[in-house]
């Protein structure tokens, strides 16, 4: 094994630690968020910082195959749908009147 599989493998696996600590953070911010505004927020950083490490590990990992530029591809597809829809759902709920939460007596 040489160096620089060594320096690759170490860049994998922390893409690959780091993209899991976002699906478990954003996981739990979907149980512990007391709204729909800020539920979907986790939800969006779950899926575009932790699907997209994940998938740019598994293309570094692949090296130059076939496979890489798809994988690249749907990493650029992620992290581009993920927070367009999420906008777009939350614009739609506030727009149909779902209020947002704040503290008792912060806001009306």
């Amino acid at each position: 094994m040489t160096w620089l599989a060594s320096i690759r493998d170490a860049l994998v696996i922390v893409l690959c630690c780091g993209g899991a600590f976002f699906f478990i953070v954003g996981t739990l911010g979907l149980m512990r968020f007391p709204d729909f505004y800020a539920r979907t927020h986790a939800a969006t950083k779950c899926d575009t910082v932790g699907a997209g490490s994940i998938l740019l590990a598994l293309a570094i990992l692949r090296g130059f195959e076939p496979d890489m530029p798809k994988l690249l591809l749907l990493a650029g597809l992620v992290m581009l749908s993920s927070p367009t829809a999420a906008h777009a759902l939350s614009r739609a709920a506030y727009r149909t009147g779902l209020k947002p939460w704040f503290w008792p007596g912060e806001r009306s």
